[in-house]
């Protein structure tokens, strides 16, 4: 004889409500935080933050007690999302000119948490970025090297950083390209530096 179901206790299911409510707010946050900070940058206050995000001051710091904290999660969010996006675009099993792009589309579309870090001079938690961003990367990186595609006398991780800026930039400038323009844009730029000089004098 089965036993039926437990209905959750009306207790339960307002602390999950409350959990879910908590969720959006601190997601609605982190959203106005990435879109004001990338236009302002450090001249951009909590309050700032707190009318774009539609909530009181003393909620934002209910949240997150003080910029840094902030800032830190904004980071978080930012390569999370970015490793997300890499690993979704396959870089790995296409030709290193096509990964490129491919590259360049996914850190594209982190968007605004991207140049707010950018102009905050905030760095991600190292292992969290190599785990996610200069790792897939430089694997990227040392596949084109290793097949002649990609110049070998310039580290992997100077090819990463440059493509990192090279997307900062971009979404940073005005005025702003579309999506594929920009990718189209900056694949070119990144690569026209980056490509072997043996593929380039080949290269139609």
């Amino acid at each position: 004889m089965s036993l039926p179901a437990r209905v959750p206790s009306s207790a339960a299911q307002r602390s999950a409500g409350s959990s879910a409510l908590q969720q959006r707010v601190a997601a609605a946050i982190l959203e106005a935080a990435a879109q004001v900070l990338a236009r302002a940058g450090e001249q951009a206050s909590m309050n700032d933050v707190a009318a774009a995000a539609g909530v009181a001051r003393a909620t934002v710091y209910r949240y997150f007690p003080n910029r840094q904290a902030l800032l830190d999660r904004l980071a978080e969010v930012a390569v999370a999302d970015a490793g997300a996006r890499l690993a979704s675009a396959r870089i790995d099993e296409v030709e290193p000119d096509e990964g490129v792009a491919r590259a360049v589309r996914a850190l594209i579309d982190v968007g605004d948490y991207f140049i707010a870090l950018a102009h905050e001079r905030i760095r991600p938690a190292p292992e969290e970025f190599e785990e996610k961003i200069a790792g897939p990367l430089g694997r990227l990186f040392e596949r084109g090297q290793a097949s002649g595609a990609i110049r070998a006398d310039v580290p992997g991780s100077w090819l990463t950083e440059s493509l990192v800026a090279l997307v900062v930039g971009a979404l940073s400038a005005t005025p702003s390209l579309g999506r594929e323009d920009s990718v189209a844009a900056i694949t070119s730029m990144f690569l026209d530096g980056a490509r072997s000089r043996s593929a380039s004098t080949t290269a139609p």
